[in-house]
């Protein structure tokens, strides 16, 4: 059986049986953490679609996480709570936000495309903290969630962390399954070499354009959830320092692997957590830990883990 998916399968089972664990390790913060952590894998998982699979480094790509959930939490001060209702207008704002930037960006590729995705996320970034109205640069507290059918469950007992975790695995699986379409295939050709691609008749834009809107919308779901557990709301989530995480986040796991992003995303939030219980200035260690991972560990998390057998998403 393939490593990879075994390490999926204990992955996720883990996080599954993870409620229950957690009343005997007697550690509630931990849940928290976890629910960090997938969040963060989410977003994650959008942004290798982009670079692992399309090779377009993108450096504005948490301005969609941004954009999501502040579409939620303006819909949310305006009285809309079903959390459906929000999905939808969270997939539309950021799918019409990500067609016009892509529209532009994908007019051209390499470092032309990453300094126009910066400097459209910075656009929006700057847009966030205009909106006076719903708190500006210091961000908005939200004392009204989502409700699923007029009722809290989100709210009490292990609802939203099963929700998180739904996502995460419905986001790991689409993309699974998007890479081992013929749409997958004709993108890693576009990004292998993107001239041969169009002699052979396909449009590499539109390829590219649509995997961008996935993306942005996958982003925009992450900020939607990221709402509903912080309660709070801030432009931060849309600089291009949170890009530049999410692009560590999937090399340090392995770009265009199937755990890849889940791997790095764990990894960096136990890290941090770790070193910052310890010691004030961490970022003094997890700098020279981070550089050491990327010459010793080349492949990334997920092929320390699966060596003999570290198949991406498309093998």
């Amino acid at each position: 059986m393939d490593r990879s998916l075994v390490t999926a399968a204990v992955l996720f089972g883990l996080l599954l049986a993870m409620p229950f664990l957690l009343p005997l390790i007697g550690s509630a913060y931990l849940s928290g953490l976890i629910i960090k952590a997938m969040l963060l894998a989410i977003a994650a998982i959008s942004l290798d679609l982009l670079i692992g699979h399309g090779g377009m480094i993108s450096l504005g790509h948490a301005a969609f996480v941004g954009v999501g959930a502040y579409a939620t939490a303006i819909a949310l001060e305006n009285g809309v709570d079903d959390i459906f209702l929000l999905l939808l207008i969270t997939l539309a704002v950021t799918g019409l936000t990500a067609l016009v930037s892509g529209g532009l960006a994908l007019r051209t590729s390499g470092l032309y495309f990453l300094m126009i995705t910066l400097a459209f996320g910075q656009m929006i970034y700057f847009t966030l903290t205009s909106l006076a109205a719903y708190g500006g640069d210091d961000g908005l507290t939200l004392w009204s969630l989502a409700t699923v059918f007029g009722s809290n469950v989100l709210q009490s007992g292990n609802g939203l962390y099963y929700l998180v975790l739904g996502t995460l695995f419905a986001t790991w699986w689409g993309v699974y399954r998007i890479s081992r379409s013929r749409f997958g295939r004709v993108l890693r050709a576009a990004r292998d070499n993107p001239e041969r691609a169009e002699v052979m008749g396909y449009p590499v834009v539109r390829f590219r354009l649509i995997a961008y809107l996935i993306a942005a919308m996958i982003a925009g779901v992450s900020g939607l959830l990221l709402v509903q557990h912080a309660e709070f709301v801030s432009p931060a989530l849309a600089t291009w320092q949170r890009s530049g995480d999410l692009i560590v986040v999937i090399v340090l796991g392995g770009l265009a692997t199937r755990n890849g992003a889940i791997l790095g995303a764990f990894f960096i939030v136990i890290v941090e957590e770790v070193l910052g219980s310890f010691i004030h200035e961490w970022r003094l260690i997890y700098g020279p830990l981070l550089v050491l991972m990327v010459l010793f560990a080349k492949g990334g998390i997920s092929h320390l883990l699966t060596p003999k057998g570290a198949k991406g998403y498309a093998s």
